[in-house]
């Protein structure tokens, strides 16, 4: 933050604002919630921010990263701003949050620079205009998890991988292939949703799921997700979208036998 012209260590709002790239509607919008006041006043009234209001400031707009909502972000600030063990918990779980965040923007960044590749001229086949469902597909890369999945349900998807590990997650990714190839077979055979070993079937794939997401809202929006991006997430599997939409609906209708 750059020095002011005013007194050492203190902000007027507009200041505040200014360099912490936030309006000052939200800054007044903070004090009229409770969440943030002005420390200071100066004789004629006029707010004036110290450096443990800068502090609190942070917190908040960290806690609000984070997914947690306004309302209550008052209760998790109970702790003072000045807190060197709450701070640090609350920077790990930011700093996380963020190297997420960096994977899936590495995923969209793989996809681009795969679309700068065709067009390369330097290419020896020369270059070639990629195809309309190839700038679809990353679109919907770019757009998939901020229109299914709330910022605190973002977080429990990175929490939970973090949890696994690398070994695990593979792990899982190989059976629940297998488990595709499972249903496949049961679909081709017309093997009836009412079949036990159908069931058993639907109970292990659910199982899977619930390695990575335990809420049912969670997992509400984790089939939503699929079901309105099957052709994008489907692409680079062994299976045509086809097959994994009929899939998922025969392991809707095994779900409802249970």
């Amino acid at each position: 933050m750059n020095e002011t012209s005013g007194t050492a260590g203190q902000w007027s709002i507009g200041e505040l604002a200014s360099a912490c790239g936030v309006t000052v509607r939200t800054l007044h919008h903070y004090d009229e919630i409770g969440l943030l006041s002005a420390g200071k006043r100066t004789a004629s009234g006029h707010r004036r921010y110290a450096e443990e209001d800068v502090r609190r400031l942070y917190r908040i707009r960290a806690l609000q990263m984070l997914g947690l909502p306004l309302a209550d972000i008052g209760a998790a600030l109970e702790t003072p701003a000045d807190d060197m063990a709450s701070l640090r918990v609350l920077l790990e779980r930011q700093l996380l949050h963020m190297r997420r965040q960096a994977e899936q923007v590495q995923t969209v960044q793989d996809r681009i620079q795969d679309l700068l590749s065709r067009i390369d001229p330097s290419r020896i086949d020369g270059p070639a205009m990629p195809a309309p469902e190839q700038f679809l597909s990353t679109l919907e890369m770019i757009t998939v998890l901020e229109n299914h999945f709330t910022p605190q349900q973002r977080q429990e998807l990175a929490d939970r991988r973090a949890e696994l590990g690398g070994d695990r997650i593979e792990a899982a990714k190989a059976r629940w292939a297998a488990l595709v190839e499972e249903g496949l077979r049961h679909v081709g055979d017309g093997a009836p949703v009412s079949d036990s070993s159908v069931r058993e079937w639907a109970r292990a794939w659910d199982d899977i799921g619930s390695m990575f997401h335990s809420g049912e809202q969670t997992k509400a929006a984790a089939r939503s997700m699929w079901q309105d991006n099957s052709a994008a997430l489907s692409a680079g599997l062994p299976w045509s979208a086809e097959q994994l939409a009929g899939l998922m609906a025969y392991l809707e209708k095994a779900r409802s036998q249970s």
